[in-house]
């Protein structure tokens, strides 16, 4: 439990100060008003940084948060009071981060704080979209559901990400194991030949590439170290403009224009922010709160932008497709679906069948984009090493002729 400094007054008008061990804020006044103490101030005792992270900078696995919404659904619908579920599941878990997650919002919770906003102090646990999602369902009383959905739709995350982690795997691989070779080859094995070309460098008869690659083979030698920092030091920066706004437009843009892979990330992306809207419209959120909602599902800046621009058509009176139809990275069948299911009046499951749809569709050109990717970076690791061995081969051919 956690600590609390209190400044009270006796009945006799005397200060009296000092520190008591309670579950929240309200046993503690509860403890000073038994002693016949009358609080001026009281305020939780902070931890110093030896005493542990705290829970709002605990990362959760995404798992480990569907379970847990998975079971809050559960013990919920079996008529448990809140409080007393989180405390349940806080006592099973068996995750230390959870746990100390799980401990703090119920504290927040016991203090008045809404399930919601408890969950918002912890977004390395809960991002924005759970907790809007938390707020919608207690504030239209369907809370229960909600937590299912989520659940689901964590789950469900969590095995694309794993597909396209586990297609994409062989291919780094690849990549990591080119590039190794590669500086082994400039770095150690080039070096080797260098006292063989000096006849020809002096006379100047020496080839071009050969001499390119003994002057790489230089620069990695004496200033390998200059080049690494200059590219960690280039990947900070990057990372620090990518996080502005003005960075993430542009990044995001140009995801949605590269040829192949930005076709599969947009796909991804909209499969989400379909099947989240479906899910709110469902649970009978209104369209104009269900879209702010589930426009952070995308995660892109540009697509969220298109849609906020269609929510305000919509506050218009306008329907939902005629805006979408206007951003260019809706794709038209998606408009004409969106469109037809405001006409028959049954949105929301035409939005579950078109997140079903894109997931079918992205899933086909993701694997034959890694089929694709594999035989490429073999073809490129072969063509580098290619290119090391006639620039070392090269000299030997025209020495040999000179001999001749």
């Amino acid at each position: 439990m956690p600590d609390f400094a209190y400044e009270a007054m006796t009945g006799a008008g005397a200060r009296n100060a000092g520190t008591l061990t309670a579950a929240s804020e309200r046993e503690a006044l509860s403890i000073l008003d038994a002693r016949g103490l009358f609080p001026l101030r009281i305020e939780p005792v902070r931890k110093t940084a030896t005493a542990g992270i705290t829970g709002s900078s605990r990362r959760v696995k995404p798992r480990y948060i569907a379970t847990f919404f998975a079971q809050l659904a559960d013990l919920l619908r079996a008529g448990v009071p809140l409080l007393r579920s989180l405390e349940l599941l806080q006592r099973q878990s068996s995750q230390p981060a959870l746990v100390e997650v799980l401990r703090e919002i119920h504290l927040k919770v016991a203090d008045g704080m809404s399930l919601g906003d408890a969950m918002a102090l912890h977004p390395n646990a809960f991002n924005e979209l759970c907790v809007s999602m938390v707020r919608a369902g207690q504030e239209g009383g369907f809370l229960e559901d909600v937590l299912e959905r989520i659940a689901a739709f964590t789950e469900h995350q969590e095995d694309l990400k794993s597909k396209v982690v586990g297609a994409l795997a062989y291919p780094v691989f690849l990549a990591v194991v080119g590039f190794v070779v590669v500086q082994v080859l400039v770095v150690f094995f080039v070096p080797m030949f260098e006292p063989i070309f000096k006849k020809l460098d002096e006379k100047g008869e020496l080839p071009w590439l050969t001499q390119m690659l003994i002057a790489f083979s230089h620069l990695m030698q004496r200033r390998g170290i200059f080049v690494l920092l200059a590219a960690v030091i280039g990947f900070i920066a990057f990372r620090s403009w990518a996080r502005t706004d003005a960075g993430r437009r542009t990044i995001d843009g140009l995801r949605l224009r590269l040829p192949s892979v930005g076709t599969i990330y947009l796909n991804f992306a909209l499969s989400r922010f379909t099947r989240i809207l479906g899910t709110l419209l469902h649970n009978g959120i209104p369209i104009l709160q269900a879209l702010k909602i589930a426009k952070d599902s995308t995660g892109n800046k540009v697509l969220a932008d298109a849609i906020d621009q269609a929510a305000e058509n919509v506050t218009a009176g306008n329907s939902l497709a005629q805006p979408l139809a206007a951003c260019a990275h809706f794709p038209r069948d998606v408009v004409e679906m969106v469109a037809v299911g405001e006409e028959s009046n049954n949105l929301e499951k035409v939005l579950i069948n078109i997140a079903d749809g894109l997931e079918k569709r992205t899933s086909r050109q993701l694997e034959l984009f890694v089929r694709l990717l594999e035989p490429v970076m073999l073809l490129v690791m072969a063509g580098v090493t290619l290119v090391v061995v006639v620039g070392l081969l090269l000299p030997v051919f025209k020495m040999s002729q000179a001999v001749q």
